[in-house]
């Protein structure tokens, strides 16, 4: 919350106000006449490194300011990496990793094993070093896999039980039947059936039609194809994907398959088992052919009434396009539902085609930002065959 002006923070002293602003304008002219000592020189001086380079590194500003910068070596790098873990919490430190890949390109030191063991491990940075995969030398590939193998494990813990449960009852509740055992009544569902014939003078609900949950099915209920697109752009996308295509081929009641693709396309489902390995197999960058990706995924479909199609992509097609929306739209016919996800990350609305994204939509096949927290139930929805919980804008 901003305070209005003239007004400041309840129980703010004046110097820690000064001291705040200090460390946030950073420089030495800055104009609050306070100076920094102790950790807090040293916490400045860190992110000068990072936002305020050496002239000599890429442009230091003028008028006499200080500057500052990381060098070109791994050590000096390795020691920056080491103190920012050291002043900030981790979420600030991954946000602070991927400024400096980025503003100082510094992709080039994480084929280096001792940058991999001193970096924090996020999903982005998983995202850059699988980019750099091919280019990767043979020392430094293990340590690369022990990075990603850390995150992959820190994501299947937040998504894996959430994600099994929804959509384990999403699968119970499509077997719904109208005159179950008493033990087989959803009296969720019945309540809602039945609120027409709420009697108030009661204060009940009498109950003309039982809904209840069908008897459980032995062996894959739904066929689940998720399509994902290996353009650069999409790089958070495909490291959630992978994770929760391995959490979903993990449920004996679905049978899923995932497709990666550029210009070509490669059938990852055999690595599933693995998310890392499905990782490893992928090739981000490169260009986007979403047609012949959905022609693939055609020839995957034997079930058309019980397969579900989630295409992850910026929808920036390459191909054909009135054959990529003419497959669609032949799918949606035969009974498969077609879902495409624009972004599959916690950002907020990602870059995308908005003309194929209308398109899609307009077949029916809905098309929207999805975050890892939602994905659970929209997965849940589309088995179910309930509208699906579509973010707003």
């Amino acid at each position: 919350m901003t305070a209005a002006p003239g007004t400041r923070p309840a129980g703010l002293p004046d110097a820690e106000r000064l001291r705040r602003w200090r460390l946030i304008l950073g420089g030495d002219a800055d104009g609050t006449g306070t100076a920094l000592t102790g950790q807090d020189r040293r916490i400045d001086e860190t992110l000068a490194a990072l936002y305020r380079p050496a002239p000599a590194e890429g442009g230091g500003r003028g008028g006499g300011q200080r500057a500052a910068g990381l060098g070109a070596s791994a050590p000096s790098v390795a020691r920056w990496l080491g103190d920012i873990r050291e002043y900030f919490p981790s979420g600030v430190v991954q946000i602070l990793q991927q400024d400096a890949i980025e503003r100082l390109d510094l992709t080039r030191l994480l084929l280096e094993p001792e940058m991999l063991e001193a970096v924090e491990p996020d999903v982005h940075l998983v995202g850059t070093l699988l980019s750099l995969n091919r280019l990767m030398p043979e020392n430094a590939k293990e340590a690369a896999r022990a990075v990603v193998r850390r995150v992959v494990d820190d994501l299947e813990q937040r998504i894996a039980q959430r994600t099994r449960s929804l959509v384990q009852g999403a699968l119970d509740r499509s077997a719904r039947i109208h005159r179950p055992r008493h033990r087989d009544i959803d009296w969720n569902a019945t309540i809602r059936a039945n609120l027409k014939h709420y009697q108030a003078d009661h204060r009940t609900v009498v109950p003309e039609r039982l809904v209840g949950y069908g008897r459980q099915r032995h062996g894959v209920q739904k066929d689940v194809v998720l399509c994902i697109d290996q353009s650069g752009s999409m790089a958070a996308s495909v490291v959630y994907a992978s994770v929760f295509g391995a959490v979903l081929a993990s449920m004996r009641s679905l049978r899923t398959s995932l497709v990666v693709f550029d210009t070509s396309v490669v059938d990852l489902t055999e690595q599933l088992t693995d998310p890392v390995d499905v990782l490893f197999g992928t090739q981000l960058g490169g260009g986007t052919d979403i047609n012949r990706a959905l022609a693939y995924c055609e020839t995957l479909v034997t079930r058309p009434a019980d397969t579900i199609v989630v295409l992850v992509s910026d929808l920036y097609e390459g191909g054909v396009r009135q054959e990529m929306l003419r497959r669609v739209a032949a799918m949606q016919r035969a009974g498969v539902q077609v879902i495409t996800l624009l972004a599959l990350s916690d950002e907020g609305a990602p870059a995308y085609d908005h003309e194929n994204a209308a398109a899609l939509a307009a077949l029916g096949s809905p098309a929207f930002a999805c975050t890892p927290d939602l994905f659970p139930e929209v997965m849940a929805a589309a088995v179910q065959g309930t509208p699906l919980p579509v973010p707003e804008g």
